[in-house]
């Protein structure tokens, strides 16, 4: 018996020890497969992880840029017609890169029948003839990119001309191809355009309805159809490998992604446009634009995204999404203070991801100089050193280095933008008299601070040799480049210095901010970055401010006391 016990116990304990082989074997494999897969993970992990160190951390050429925005029907003329164009913007690059550009926005100058100044594109691979030809664009980019200067260009691709051939073979039948690269329906709801009226036009030759959130000849793409993602991704490549640096997306958040959906509230007898924009599919959309412009190195993404209020914008900032967005909480500030601005620096700080922008011009608004300097140079150069020194990706829009001013309209003939137009019309039906509809006109006209560039005093500012599109300022003989470029303190010269500094420091383009105060209308903080330290005073008060300098601190720019609309800046 104890021998066929010990035959049993031996005989199974060979099986049990195969079994255990068998199984240790096994374990040991799918532990291999285990580490491989946990090492793929922590590198997908690690790269996810550099690319959002990348985003927050790393040195970025628009990091270290002060961007100079181009109005393209404004700024210089060579051919006489009246219009701004590539040969002309070429001829004055030396001018942009003296005043210590390194980086230009160009608003829209694809092919458009301009019923928005080019914010209608009706063909997105065409120069539009007014500008020049497409070689004319590429010479401009060889001699930007010669001069180091990045060129980043205005994409609309929220909505397109209804001359686009997209639009134009959409309308033709309920089956054609180009059918839903735009919004039709049988009916509609009581969405509102944002230059006024409804925002639905029936078309008579298939009885429907288009979509459009602006005027009613531009209509806004379907960004639920993947064929129109698709489109505009082969656009964006399109303009990359021309040598594009990046791109300004327009109004980014309007994306219409979701189609038609509820009807947006009122409040105080306005409509609140809560569900016509971001919608839930604007993010996946922004993905599918950002992850195009990564295929190639080196470029930039900023989106206007249509709101003033930190929390709607911080959303949109992200390493997948957009490197920046303008942030109009800071740059759209309606009337001057001191307090609010101090604030918008704090909430920014305190919100966004990654770098601010810093601004307070655009095609859009009125010019700094009569918005928030209120007619003072001293104050306007005192917010041009704020948004050259403060952290963050500062803009100055074309002539505030000169405090150009803004233009208005005595007669409709003179208004040019569709916007106050719209206005006007609109006032006329509500019974208002003309000049009163004149004036209503005039709030909503965004011609103000889109006059040619003043380059000298003579006829047209220098800006063309006959009539220009819209009228020039009348201060043009004493406020132009020509003038001011002389003058040792003039406000030109002091731009030059203060984006000089900024050029010339690493604190200034990277430092954080170790200190961020707000004392008796008076703006200060220190900057630090790999051991230097750069402290910025900014007095809007009334009366002087003393700063006492230990004899280790140096003044680069302004002086002590600082006087009233004066600053400060100084290495400690």
């Amino acid at each position: 018996m104890k021998i066929e016990t010990d035959f049993y116990f031996f005989t199974h304990s060979r099986r049990s020890l195969k079994t255990i082989n068998a199984y240790i074997i096994f374990t040991l494999k799918h532990m291999m497969h285990l580490r491989i897969l946990i090492l793929i993970l922590i590198i997908f992990l690690l790269s996810c992880s550099k690319e959002k160190k990348s985003f927050f951390r790393n040195n970025n050429w628009w990091k270290e840029s002060v961007f100079y925005e181009i109005y393209m029907p404004s700024y210089k003329d060579s051919n006489g017609d009246g219009y701004s164009d590539f040969r002309g913007l070429t001829s004055t690059l030396d001018y942009i890169k003296d005043l210590g550009i390194k980086g230009i926005w160009l608003t829209p100058f694809l092919e458009s029948p301009k019923v928005d100044n080019g914010y209608d594109v009706s063909n997105y691979y065409k120069i539009d003839p007014t500008y020049g030809t497409l070689d004319d664009f590429k010479f401009f980019m060889e001699e930007a990119h010669k001069r180091n200067i990045k060129v980043i260009m205005d994409l609309v691709v929220n909505h397109t001309s209804t001359d686009s051939k997209w639009f134009q073979e959409s309308r033709k039948s309920k089956d054609n191809p180009y059918r839903d690269y735009y919004i039709w329906k049988d009916s509609t709801n009581n969405w509102e355009s944002f230059f006024g009226g409804t925002a639905w036009e029936k078309d008579s030759l298939t009885d429907q309805y288009y979509y459009h959130q602006f005027d009613v000849k531009m209509a806004d793409l379907n960004w639920g159809n993947p064929k129109v993602v698709h489109e505009i991704q082969d656009v964006i490549r399109f303009w990359l490998n021309l040598g594009v640096d990046g791109f300004r997306l327009d109004v980014i958040n309007f994306l219409t992604t979701d189609g038609m959906t509820q009807d947006n509230p009122y409040k105080d007898g306005s409509q609140i446009h809560l569900f016509d924009i971001d919608q839930a599919g604007v993010k996946d959309a922004m993905r599918a634009i950002k992850a195009t412009v990564n295929e190639y190195e080196n470029r930039f993404v900023i989106g206007e995204i249509g709101s003033d209020k930190i929390e709607i914008l911080k959303v949109y900032q992200a390493y997948n999404l957009l490197d920046v967005v303008f942030n109009f909480n800071f740059g759209s500030i309606g009337h001057f203070s001191a307090q609010k601005l101090y604030n918008e620096l704090v909430s920014m700080e305190s919100n966004m991801q990654n770098y601010p922008t810093l601004f307070f011009g655009s095609h859009d608004m009125p010019r700094l100089m009569n918005r928030l300097a209120e007619d003072n140079p001293e104050r306007a150069e005192a917010l041009a050193a704020l948004i050259l020194t403060a952290k963050g990706v500062p803009f100055v829009y074309y002539g505030e280095e000169i405090g150009m001013k803004n233009i208005e309209a005595n007669t409709i003939d003179e208004m040019k933008d569709v916007q106050g137009r719209i206005q006007y019309s609109l006032a006329l039906k509500r019974g208002i008299t003309e000049k009163e509809a004149l004036k209503i006109g005039n709030q909503h006209n965004r011609d103000k601070s889109r006059s040619p560039m003043q380059w000298n005093d003579k006829p047209f500012a220098g800006f063309s040799d006959q009539p220009p599109w819209i009228k020039v300022h009348e201060n043009y003989t004493d406020v132009n480049v020509a003038s001011l470029a002389k003058q040792e303190n003039s406000l030109l010269s002091r731009y030059r210095k203060i984006i000089a500094l900024r050029n010339s420091e690493s604190v200034l383009q990277y430092g954080e901010y170790e200190q961020l105060d707000f004392s008796n209308d008076c703006i200060s903080f220190t900057r630090t970055y790999e051991g230097d330290s750069i402290k910025c005073v900014f007095n809007f008060g009334q009366s002087q401010k003393n700063v006492a300098l230990q004899s280790n601190e140096k003044i680069l720019l302004g002086k002590t006391p600082v006087t009233s609309n004066g600053y400060l800046i100084y290495r400690k």
